[in-house]
């Protein structure tokens, strides 16, 4: 996810912009850039690459005491300096910063636009340019062309934009996307998240969606989209370590669930070198000697582990078993004579899979854990080892470690499949951006996921969730989630098995989520639909594009069929999370679960 910082006061605004934007870093970015103001009207600096990059074009003799800053990880547009925000309006009086998605913004082009020539391939210029218009065609002023503006789009944006004929102003507005107004003494900053600006103040106004804020050095004014005005206190950020990474958020798994779009292409950049993905060579060689992984895990690492299989066998063609950690330490299988361990955890610290590891390092095998932690035990103890960037994960609950998990799997898969000359015909490093823009896509949906919890399980004692392929692994779970946040009695299945038995418990308004997302056995899994809702079901049926159909609740954005499991997932992160919200459960420290399982 993108970032947004904004300074209006009486010091030079490039130092506090860069710091705020360094603060950012770790939501994965491709580009970076800050536009400020004085009386010889805006300069804009922007770079592709890092924040560094950026510290090294900024022309320290421009002095300020108003600028707004961003950082950019594409998703209309390739990355570059062109691409970079902020971005100016034609004749140069507007310059803008975006968080979020512009779904309509062709549209809005075709209908206003025709005679501008666009600088960019973005949807956030077509904004800018918008503005411009709407004050020079019709006379309005810089808030009510905003206004205007805002009142055409659909989609998410967190938005902070400078008018070279108002240097005193910084105007903000928001919906779906997060940003906050930070509150000083003879100053006011922006930010999309609270950490970006503690260093100045921790007094913040937390704006709500469809928002107009007017940001002074001395004031700050929100309205409605409608023009009503709001008045909102400020609250005291009152935040250690772990707080911050919490910023404004009710619970840290709404926030890590969020989060997981900038986890993904954090992932990109971490496993990127000269334009493609690559691991460690030591590893690649070991996974590429072996023949045969052991994934071993617990828990939520178990289900990513099925998935991992499927991308290991598919893409690198290397058989794969899966086993569960506190199993297989006391009941080992034969091994084959080059077997490779994989050890899957978001802690490093799983004492069912430390076991296992200690007793494969004794029997001189090699190991690698992926773990989200560096300097964990596991990590420490293995031969190797894959970080998955996913930054601390506070939530009892794993959400965007699992979906971590998925993506460095298949970056593993891809490069061991490369390096060993199998037909890949797709490229996982655009596959992997596309399925992080679709889960942004179902984050900024909400209020859909929502109300199926409210219509699903407002008074439920069981679910149950099927699929078939890897969508039996997501329903796993799907199921997991549920249960441990919710309380509810839930099972995940491969749709065939329902009828060997469990479809015995299907009663009147039973909640079934059926997963659709894999296209050899879509019709498979709509005819165990079929049977359920025959014995009074309640099925909420959940499909990939281009294999909906009529009557299903929620259609999911389109990405490759090896990837759906990281988009396919969150509406059941969601779901579960509403779930447990409406029965008022302590989302974030479910009863009788820690966080890391360090006893066997």
């Amino acid at each position: 996810m993108c970032g947004i910082v904004g300074y209006n006061g009486f010091v030079d605004a490039k130092e506090i912009l860069l710091k705020g934007l360094e603060k950012l870093e770790y939501r994965g970015y491709d580009s970076a850039g800050i536009a400020v103001h004085n009386e010889e009207g805006i300069t804009v600096f922007k770079e592709k690459g890092r924040i560094a990059d950026l510290r090294k074009a900024v022309d320290e003799d421009v002095v300020s005491t108003v600028g707004i800053g961003h950082t950019r990880w594409a998703t209309h547009g390739v990355p570059n300096r062109r691409n970079a925000h902020p971005h100016q309006s034609a004749n140069g009086r507007f310059t803008l910063v975006h968080n979020g998605v512009i779904e309509n913004y062709h549209l809005l082009q075709k209908a206003y636009l025709k005679g501008i020539q666009m600088q960019s391939d973005t949807d956030t210029e077509v904004l800018v340019q918008l503005i411009e218009l709407f004050v020079k065609e019709e006379g309005l002023s810089t808030v009510e062309a905003f206004r205007k503006t805002l009142s055409l789009v659909h989609g998410s944006y967190a938005l902070a934009l400078l008018d070279n004929e108002d240097a005193g102003t910084i105007y903000v507005a928001k919906n779906k996307s997060p940003l906050l107004v930070g509150v000083g003494e003879d100053f006011n900053v922006v930010a999309s998240d609270a950490m970006a600006m503690l260093q100045v103040t921790d007094q913040f106004i937390e704006l709500h969606d469809k928002e107009i804020v007017v940001v002074r050095r001395d004031s700050v004014e929100i309205s409605k989209l409608d023009g009503r005005i709001v008045e909102r206190a400020p609250y005291k950020a009152e935040l250690d370590m772990s707080d911050i990474e919490k910023g404004t958020y009710a619970h840290y798994m709404l926030k890590e669930m969020d989060e997981q779009p900038s986890v993904v292409r954090k992932i990109i950049q971490a496993y990127e070198l000269d334009g493609e993905l690559a691991i460690d060579e030591e590893i690649l060689t070991a996974i590429n000697a072996a023949d045969r992984l052991y994934i071993i895990a617990a828990g939520t690492s178990y289900h990513s582990g099925l998935v991992g299989k499927a991308y290991f066998e598919k893409m690198a063609q290397i058989p794969v078993e899966v086993h569960i950690s506190s199993e297989f330490g006391y009941n080992m299988p034969l091994l084959s004579e080059k077997p490779l361990f994989i050890f899957l955890s978001q802690s490093g610290e799983t004492a069912d899979s430390r076991q296992v590891l200690v007793k494969v390092k004794e029997m001189g095998y090699p190991a690698l854990t992926i773990t989200n932690v560096q300097g964990s035990t596991l990590s420490r103890e293995a031969d190797y080892t894959l970080l998955l960037h996913a930054g601390p994960e506070i939530a009892v609950a794993s959400t965007k470690a699992y979906v971590a998990q998925l993506a460095v799997l298949a970056v593993a898969a891809y490069v061991a499949g490369k390096a060993r000359g199998n037909a890949i015909d797709f490229d996982l490093k655009q596959e992997l951006a596309i399925a992080a823009t679709a889960i942004s896509a179902i984050i900024d949906s909400k209020e859909e996921m929502e109300q199926i919890a409210e219509d699903y399980l407002k008074i439920a004692r069981n679910a149950f969730f099927i699929g078939r392929n890897l969508d039996f692994c997501v329903s796993l779970e799907g199921a997991l989630k549920l249960k441990e946040i919710s309380y509810i009695q839930a099972e995940g299945f491969a749709g065939g098995e329902l009828k060997h038995g469990t479809i015995a418990l299907i009663e009147e308004g039973t909640p079934v989520f059926a997963l659709v997302t894999q296209e050899q056995v879509a019709l498979n899994i709509r005819g165990n639909v079929k049977e359920v809702v025959a014995r009074g079901a309640n099925a909420c049926i959940i499909a990939s594009e281009g294999l909906e159909e009529e009557g299903d609740r929620l259609v999911l954005p389109h990405v490759h069929p090896l990837l759906t499991p990281l988009v396919s997932v969150v509406p059941l992160q969601l779901i579960s999370y509403y779930a447990a919200l409406h029965r008022r459960c302590d989302v974030d420290k479910p009863r009788n679960l820690a966080k890391s399982v360090t006893v066997e």
